[in-house]
């Protein structure tokens, strides 16, 4: 009798599709810019560099960056005061006041050179500047890069911009000193793929910071290929209202959620699909209505809040989360919000996510849903 081994089944690792581009090549090009400008500056030490970057971008349009302490304290400078003072000799204005205890207060720092000049070295649109503002924020947050130094975060923005996204790059010319000897950090740390000399090439984990991504292939279809897919996310939002694409851009760049690029974009551009509440979704309601009477004013309340802190409404997750309803499923925490929608305590723009708002019910002097007391 004969036999055989096998090695035992082992399902395929899921493919995880590529995080979308946050930059378009027109907008890479600004953020090159941007970085050229900041190392053209008389300014020697990776801190004032990575502090005159955050600051540059933020004046872009109308010559003032505003800036809080906090967001100072969240750079994690090893000399903050040293870079704040480094700023006296280009000639810009108010920056001592980051300095301060206030870290909440917004600091208007004047820079001349941004100024609604003609010439301005950075001649940003809103749009554009809010996307290279984004780009950098995440740049900096990303994974690979987070507790790295100073110098290597301020590297991390250089060679992101200036990498292609599928092949090796060559180091810009104007990358400071500090940042070169910082390399290391980065191949280290897995921000970098490839370090040879001076050519290097970004990770896949990083590939969607690219500023020079792949151009579109233009080539007509044939029989043979594939239907086209949807647009991308950086299309799709091109194609976008301005008052929607305003929204989009505050959810995606809200420091307080600080939410991934493919869970935004996959919010809002996921089909919407009418949501089905069978028996069990009604049960689990009357349970959750006699543990949690007259939620309808808090809720209002809480949504308010919500949205003056972040800039944008919470999605149904965050506001069931911010009123402590405990653990729900996702059918009961869509059928109770749709409730508080029908008794005009909430309202929200539908199906646009992250939009939920005070209702007519919550204004002043509005009178009470039928059966439902104020509190």
């Amino acid at each position: 009798m004969s036999s055989s081994l096998s090695a035992p089944f082992t399902p395929a690792a899921p493919v995880v599709p590529p995080k979308p581009f946050l930059l378009t090549p027109h907008q890479g090009e600004a953020a090159r810019a941007l970085l050229g400008y900041v190392g053209a500056l008389p300014l020697t030490t990776a801190d004032a560099q990575l502090l005159a970057t955050v600051v540059a971008i933020r004046a872009a349009r109308a010559g003032v960056g505003n800036l809080t302490g906090q967001d100072v304290r969240s750079l994690r400078l090893a000399d903050p005061e040293g870079a704040v003072a480094a700023f006296a000799a280009l000639g810009w204005q108010g920056q001592e006041a980051l300095l301060g205890a206030d870290l909440v207060t917004p600091v208007g720092v004047i820079v001349p050179d941004l100024a609604g000049r003609p010439d301005s070295p950075l001649p940003f649109g809103k749009v554009m500047r809010s996307r290279v503002s984004g780009w950098t924020v995440r740049t900096l947050s990303a994974k690979p890069v987070k507790k790295t130094s100073t110098a290597a975060r301020l590297a991390a923005l250089f060679l992101a911009a200036h990498g292609p996204a599928d092949e090796p790059g060559t180091l810009p010319v104007h990358l400071p000193d500090a940042c070169r000897a910082a390399l290391p950090e980065l191949l280290g740390k897995g921000f970098l793929r490839v370090l040879d000399g001076d050519r290097y090439m970004l990770a896949d984990a990083v590939r969607h910071l690219s500023g020079m991504r792949p151009l579109p292939d233009t080539r007509p279809a044939t029989r043979d290929e594939p239907e086209a897919e949807g647009p991308s996310w950086q299309e799709w939002k091109d194609r976008a209202s301005v008052a929607l694409r305003r929204h989009v851009e505050a959810v995606e760049n809200c420091p307080e959620c600080a939410l991934s690029t493919a869970r935004v974009s996959e919010a809002f551009m996921r089909k919407a699909v009418p949501a089905q509440f069978g028996e069990k979704a009604r049960t689990a309601y009357g349970v959750w209505a006699a543990k949690y009477p007259d939620q309808g004013p808090a809720a209002a309340e809480r949504a308010a809040a919500f949205r003056a802190s972040h800039g944008h409404g919470p999605s149904v997750k965050q506001l069931c989360k911010e009123l402590g309803w405990g653990k729900m499923s996702r059918e009961l925490r869509i059928h109770v919000i749709r409730r508080l929608i029908a008794e005009g305590w909430l309202t929200n723009t539908d199906p646009v996510p992250w939009t939920l708002r005070p209702g007519k019910a919550a204004q002043p002097g509005a009178a009470a849903p039928t059966g439902v007391r104020r509190r």
